[in-house]
């Protein structure tokens, strides 16, 4: 099986925000689409739904991404349900926001488990599952360059996933499947805007010279043209779709 004859797409996080935009906008490109989520089922059958309704094809799996079993089940039924992976995008990631000095360890555990060690899980089974000339994809974060205070876990969880994307990269020599992260700046998603007040929205909104917060939108169609053919060439990269916020 090759990328010619596959058109499954695992998205996790997949049931609201970036994920579901990115499955929405991947199903549109008519590829058949796994919704990963940890929570609210009502919400990825939702996307399921409105898949399906556009003529897609869709099946929602729920999954803990940082439990090596649930992981591999996921990966199963896409497999079974859908079949073969062209195509992951590990969209999945929680962002609780603490100073260091105040911050409990258990947060920052809970962080590192879901961020890190998520993605650490779902790239191992996308490189042992994806076909020849596939591509995968996580979500890191621009918030990278700016160290804000309150975002060190999520910081460190991020900086994790970019240097195991650069890894993979290469360790996936001559399969042809690229590898690359995405890095959103501020994007308007509750998972951003909640616990931040109306000024420190507009206080961040106006951070980048485009003046705007993204839309989830906006992350799906860089995701996109990673997936499609004028993306192949792109690999080992961490693309910093920001407005020029970093």
């Amino acid at each position: 099986m090759t990328a010619d004859n596959a058109n499954t797409v695992i998205v996790t996080g997949a049931s609201r925000g970036i994920g579901r935009a990115i499955a929405l906008r991947l199903a549109k490109q008519h590829f058949s689409v796994v919704v990963g989520y940890a929570a609210k089922a009502d919400q990825a059958e939702a996307v399921v739904r409105e898949i399906a309704d556009h003529g897609g094809q869709a099946l929602a799996v729920r999954v803990d991404v940082a439990d090596p079993g649930q992981v591999a089940t996921l990966f199963a039924t896409a497999r079974t349900g859908l079949g073969e992976l062209f195509a992951v995008v590990h969209s999945a990631g929680i962002m609780p926001l603490a100073p260091i000095s105040e911050a409990d360890p258990a947060v920052f555990d809970a962080v590192i488990a879901t961020n890190l060690r998520g993605t650490f899980l779902v790239l191992q089974q996308a490189a042992r599952h994806v076909v020849p000339g596939g591509r995968i994809v996580s979500l890191s974060s621009s918030v990278l360059a700016k160290s804000f205070p309150g975002y060190g876990p999520y910081i460190a969880s991020k900086a994790g996933v970019e240097g195991l994307t650069r890894v993979l990269a290469n360790e996936l020599r001559g399969r042809e499947i690229s590898v690359n992260a995405v890095a959103p700046g501020p994007v308007a998603t509750d998972l951003f805007l909640a616990g931040k007040t109306p000024e420190q929205i507009d206080q961040l909104r106006k951070l980048a010279p485009l003046e705007r917060l993204g839309q989830p939108e906006d992350i799906a169609g860089i995701v996109s043209f990673l997936l499609g053919p004028d993306g192949a060439w792109i690999n080992g990269q961490i693309l910093r779709a920001n407005g020029g916020f970093a």
